[in-house]
């Protein structure tokens, strides 16, 4: 990135990124009640179950820190691949420009709230200056996407009509979308959709979902399992709602595709490493590489609690097998020696130590981070160049905040 501050703010911010990265996380708790009580009507654009548990708050804080720390160490990581992530999910979410100004104001007001007589006027204008660079960068790359998705973004809910439903698993079920008017936007295998419905209470809440087919031009088929509350947790309010109503007939509000993972246009190997839900960008990638590389190298890796809960199972199978030189190998949890798989299943969790990864294979990895973590350290300890590596988040991205 070439976005500089000012030689005075970067003095103020290096002597004071610690004491705020310190604070990060109390800052956003302080200032997300504070925008919601001025401003209730953001609650529609913002994942209420990640601001319950704290990952929302804990995402802002990491991606505001690492910037920061961007601008002032030549040596650290490039921030360009993050915000160009975190300006794919603003625009599915339908992120306006003008509502940086709201959450710059309470996001600096809680840093005040927080760090008290430490925030002097020369590092309050230099955090403001940080959170400005940060936000109209963020604008740059989000007006470009709305206008290359064609969408108004005072208008960016598309209806779509449920034209099919499939019952994947007992909690997982697929949902064949085709627009009400017009055509499926362009879009790139491996992007997702934000589908945004009305809750009995009259929250109105926005969910994102992988589009778990090829690119077409009529229809697009999300893939989504109904969270079930754990631990004391409540059960998913968006996808129970879906699982109740998103039957065939029914038009629900979708956003334009967006996701900045997606399917590359090289020849090389490819390693598809997936866990439960996490199958379903995996299952995109398969449906299109079947399609238009059958010759291309593929090893698919799957994890998941057992074969009767392995969504998407049988279009795999079919592409897998519809291919020359692909295969796919799965760990279940629960019933591995019983699964009916081309080759038998694994018992217990996904290992890929000495696993049959070609060489100079291109990796894409989606599941939960913990899983994804520990598979992304034995490819690198295997000689995967970590470059060759991408992965989907589900939900705010925490990596920075929790690395491997």
């Amino acid at each position: 990135m070439s976005i500089k501050l000012s030689p005075s703010s970067e003095a103020t911010v290096a002597a004071t990124a610690a004491v705020v990265a310190a604070h990060a996380d109390e800052i956003t708790r302080t200032f997300y009640p504070a925008m919601f009580a001025a401003h209730p009507e953001l609650k529609n654009v913002f994942n209420a179950a990640n601001q319950a548990i704290g990952e929302q708050p804990k995402a802002l804080a990491a991606s505001v820190v690492a910037f920061a720390v961007q601008l002032i160490d030549p040596d650290a990581p490039d921030f360009t691949p993050v915000m160009k992530r975190i300006a794919h999910k603003h625009v599915s979410l339908r992120i306006k420009a003008r509502e940086y100004t709201i959450v710059g104001h309470h996001l600096l007001a809680a840093v005040g709230t927080v760090l008290g007589d430490a925030v002097t006027p020369e590092v309050a204008a230099a955090w403001d200056e940080v959170y400005w660079l940060f936000a109209t960068a963020l604008i740059a790359e989000e007006a470009k996407l709305y206008a290359l998705g064609g969408t108004d973004p005072e208008t960016p809910w598309r209806q779509y009509r449920v034209v099919e439903r499939f019952e994947e698993s007992d909690d997982v079920f697929s949902l064949l979308l085709a627009p009400v008017t017009g055509e499926v936007p362009e879009h790139r295998t491996g992007q997702y959709v934000a589908i945004a419905v009305d809750l009995p209470d009259g929250e109105r809440q926005p969910r994102q979902y992988t589009i778990s087919s090829g690119p077409r031009r009529d229809s697009l088929r999300v893939t989504i399992k109904r969270v079930r509350g754990e631990g004391g947790a409540p059960d998913g309010r968006v996808s129970g709602w879906l699982h109740e109503h998103a039957l065939p007939g029914a038009v629900l509000d979708v956003s334009q595709p967006a996701g900045d993972v997606v399917l590359d246009t090289e020849d090389s190997p490819l390693v598809l490493v997936s866990a439960g839900i996490g199958i379903t960008p995996v299952a995109a990638i398969l449906e299109d590489v079947s399609r238009r590389q059958p010759e291309r190298q593929v090893r698919l890796f799957h994890a998941d609690r057992s074969h009767a809960t392995h969504a998407l199972y049988g279009s795999l199978r079919r592409q897998v097998l519809a291919m020359s030189d692909a295969r796919a190998q799965n760990w279940y949890e629960e019933g591995a020696e019983a699964a009916p798989t081309l080759v038998p299943a694994r018992s217990g969790y996904m290992d890929l130590t000495g696993a049959d990864i070609p060489a100079g294979a291109r990796v894409f990895m989606c599941g939960p981070l913990p899983f994804m973590q520990a598979a992304r350290r034995t490819l690198l300890a295997g000689g995967v160049p970590a470059a060759r590596i991408q992965y989907e988040v589900f939900g705010p991205d925490m990596w920075a905040q929790n690395p491997s």
